[in-house]
């Protein structure tokens, strides 16, 4: 039997809808929306796609977008400027700094800039230690797209061996630390790791972000195991076409003679990852606004 196809695509949609029930909720209670500020600096085709996207679902939520776009010579001072004053804004609740930036521009300085209260990408390193240490805070919106799509197919993670191949600080590291808190028994992978299709052999759970198109091969999973597939890569194109195909970091077509539940790419992982965004936005508007979020609204 193939694996089942665990659609993203359509748990986002439903994720959505219910930000966008109680962002309205929201604004009647606050006498204001919840407001969304997304800074862009220089013309990168594909930040400028995700700016667009993330604009029309802010919009599309009821809540409020603020966009900032900057040409690609801004200086650091300035940007930082801007951070500062969206920081003090009180009709915005999140920033969200477009990365990658310019590389005179300074990644790490800049998210640091951030109010940790309105860094609804949780990049920030003290969100990254609120997670760490087990308190509340934001989780990047990657990992948290992944940990519900886990809970809503296997619903408790008690005791389920679980591989994380990936060691970032944006997917790998939070991802990890979700699944820990979550009582499963948690091994980060890596390109350094020693026999690694053995490694990921004994997963219930393998969560691939390793930006390496289909790497994962069948033979590497544990028959019935779950799989996240957080990759997202282009093939080259096939002769006669204008671009290749899109695929993830696991043999997708392999797998599903394997695994018992796999994301497919696209549609999978990626549709949470917007979702998560506006989620984390709303739930930052309600702490600033000093009201209570409704117990599972979210």
């Amino acid at each position: 039997m193939p694996a089942q196809v665990i659609d993203g695509k359509a748990f986002a949609a439903k994720l959505r809808e219910r930000v966008g029930e109680q962002a309205a909720k929201f604004a009647e209670a606050a006498g204001r929306k919840a407001g969304l500020a997304v800074v862009l600096v220089g013309e990168d085709a594909a930040s400028q796609v995700y700016v667009r996207s993330k604009h029309k679902a802010t919009v599309a939520a009821h809540m409020e977008s603020f966009e900032h776009r900057l040409p690609a010579d801004t200086a650091e001072a300035d940007l930082l400027a801007l951070v500062a004053q969206l920081n003090a804004d009180p009709a915005v609740d999140g920033i969200l700094v477009q990365l990658p930036l310019p590389a005179h521009l300074d990644e790490q300085a800049v998210i640091a800039a951030i109010s940790p209260d309105k860094d609804v990408d949780g990049f920030h390193v003290t969100n990254a230690g609120r997670l760490a240490v087990g308190q509340s805070g934001f989780v990047p919106c990657t990992p948290l797209g992944c940990m519900m799509l886990l809970t809503d197919r296997l619903g408790d993670l008690s005791g389920l061996e679980a591989v994380v191949i990936g060691r970032s600080n944006i997917v790998g590291k939070p991802m990890a630390q979700l699944l820990l808190d979550a009582n499963a028994t948690v091994t980060i992978a890596h390109s350094r790791t020693k026999d690694l299709p053995g490694v990921v052999r004994r997963a219930d759970i393998v969560v691939a972000a390793v930006g390496r198109a289909e790497m994962v091969k069948a033979e590497w999973l544990k028959p019935q195991a779950t799989v996240i597939d957080v990759g997202i890569n282009r093939l080259p194109p096939e002769p006669g076409a204008d671009k290749g195909r899109l695929v993830g970091d696991v043999d997708y077509s392999g797998a599903q003679g394997v695994a018992a539940a796999i994301t497919p790419v696209p549609g999978g992982v990626g549709p949470m990852t917007i979702a998560v965004l506006l989620r984390n936005t709303l739930v930052a508007a309600y702490r600033n606004a000093g009201l209570d979020l409704p117990e599972g609204a979210l």
